[in-house]
């Protein structure tokens, strides 16, 4: 379990260090609010939601696998397949669940009262790729760890999932500019930012659209995919109406003062 947490935070470092350079040098769009600020307040979030993870919960993503594993429960514990097919089907079973918990953080009152921290941030960039409530992140890992001792999910297919989840959570959510041509031919497969910052957007036609975070197939299939913005990526207008929270303060204690998108 350590060595998984040591490549999940090697890769988390170097995949965040590596976005906010390229961020620097072809930005999308011009922030509406001093980077300092955000940057600090969305970082310390991220922080209190790993400490809130791993000592406020008994279990871990890893940790579950491993005890799956060893106790032989779960679906994929009692069938015969190749570990590589096996690995492949972990994740994109993961990524199927992620999408779900996504809508259903956004329809479901209470749920949302944590989801909106993350939609509250005015600007569009790496950092908010990271900026979730600490009560999300633990209802998240419930909802995940749940799945995987069902599913008997290999620990090594969990590493890997794990760190997809993190570094294209950090990409989709970068303030890049890619060529529209290559643009064009990635969202086929994967979330690009621009695909999923039509998700960001104040309207709430377009907010609630594009909610896959890493292959961009299950916004086509179930019908929330929305391919651009009614403005421009540059013009369109990020955020919550009304609710914008640059302090780790004001963002710990949103989900308990306003509910309403």
């Amino acid at each position: 379990m350590i060595q998984g947490d040591t490549y999940r935070l090697i890769a988390f470092t170097s995949a965040f260090t590596a976005i906010a350079i390229f961020e620097i040098f072809a930005p999308r769009r011009n922030p509406a609010e001093s980077k300092n600020k955000r940057w600090y307040s969305n970082l310390l979030l991220t922080f209190f939601s790993s400490l809130a993870t791993r000592y406020l919960l008994p279990f871990s993503a890893i940790g579950s696998a491993l005890f799956a594993n060893q106790t032989g429960i779960g679906f994929f514990n009692h069938i015969q397949i190749s570990p590589l097919l096996t690995t492949i089907l972990v994740i994109v079973t993961l990524d199927l669940v992620i999408y779900w918990q996504h809508r259903i953080f956004h329809v479901t009152p209470f749920l949302w009262r944590f989801h909106q921290v993350h939609h509250a941030d005015p600007d569009f960039d790496v950092s908010t790729g990271v900026r979730f409530h600490p009560i999300e992140i633990m209802l998240s890992m419930i909802i995940k760890v749940s799945v995987i001792l069902a599913l008997g999910a290999p620990a090594e297919a969990v590493i890997i999932f794990e760190i997809v989840l993190n570094c294209m959570s950090m990409f989709n959510h970068s303030n890049i500019s890619i060529p529209q041509k290559w643009d064009k031919i990635l969202r086929k497969i994967i979330v690009t930012p621009d695909f999923h910052r039509v998700h960001h957007s104040i309207s709430p036609e377009e907010h609630d659209k594009n909610y896959s975070f890493n292959l961009s197939i299950w916004d086509k299939i179930f019908s929330s995919h929305l391919q651009q913005p009614k403005t421009c990526h540059q013009t369109m207008k990020i955020g919550l109406s009304g609710k914008s929270t640059a302090s780790i303060s004001s963002m710990l204690t949103m989900p308990f003062i306003s509910t309403k998108k």
